[in-house]
């Protein structure tokens, strides 16, 4: 994914969605949302392919990674059975062949994990993005109606600057609705904070126990198959 396509999701995941109410608030109009709106849902896109493109990578360097790993590892038999049974030339010629297969994985497997990051990064980006557009797009619609609510009860906007300013104009149902747009904006940021973390606490954990459980495996095979010799 192209770098500038990085920069553009941080800024719009990174907005600060209380400045974008009072803007719009204080241009008596849910524009500066709606455009705010429209470039999260086309970098969305963006990325969502550009997700796709890289999830597919993963899974093709992982197939190769255990093709060249499973084929290593049944050379690697063949070559103890070549010197048992004192064909040295073949064992060497085999054992030639095991280091490239060797080097092979080891590199397939070092652009799988260095392309799993990437992967679960973008994931992450999307989750975040898509919890910043839902939240606005709730707030688009509170807003609104706190704008014609306003307007019919002709409390001027020229000079109101933000929720807090709004909320300190004396009507009731008007500070009321404006609070209540502040506190969604806070709820729904620290909702954001706390599947964030937790997504990465699970990445965290599934990249660890699936090694864990690589390496059990590669020993079992091993002193499986050297007990059956």
């Amino acid at each position: 994914m192209a770098p500038s396509l990085f920069e553009k999701i941080n800024t719009l995941i990174s907005a600060n969605l209380h400045g974008i109410v009072d803007r719009a608030l204080e241009a008596n109009s849910v524009q500066v949302m709606d455009e705010y709106i429209r470039q999260v849902e086309r970098n969305l896109e963006a990325l969502e392919d550009s997700a796709a493109t890289v999830g597919g990578t993963v899974k093709t360097l992982k197939r190769k990674y255990e093709e060249f790993a499973a084929s290593a590892e049944k050379l690697d038999r063949d070559i103890d059975t070549l010197i048992v049974k004192g064909k040295d030339d073949l064992a060497a010629a085999a054992q030639a062949e095991l280091n490239t297969k060797q080097q092979l994985a080891q590199e397939y497997y070092e652009q799988w994990q260095g392309q799993e990051g990437q992967y679960q990064k973008m994931l992450d980006m999307r989750l975040k993005l898509e919890s910043k557009l839902t939240t606005i797009k709730q707030e688009r619609e509170h807003l609104r109606a706190l704008i014609e609510l306003a307007e019919a009860k002709k409390v001027t906007l020229k000079t109101v600057k933000s929720l807090d300013q709004l909320a300190s104009t004396g009507d009731e149902q008007v500070n009321s609705l404006a609070e209540r747009i502040r506190a969604n904006i806070d709820r729904e940021d620290a909702r954001l904070d706390m599947a964030t973390a937790n997504l990465s606490d699970q990445i965290d954990d599934a990249v660890r126990g699936g090694e864990v459980e690589r390496q059990l495996d590669e020993r079992r095979r091993r002193l499986l198959g050297n007990s059956g010799s």
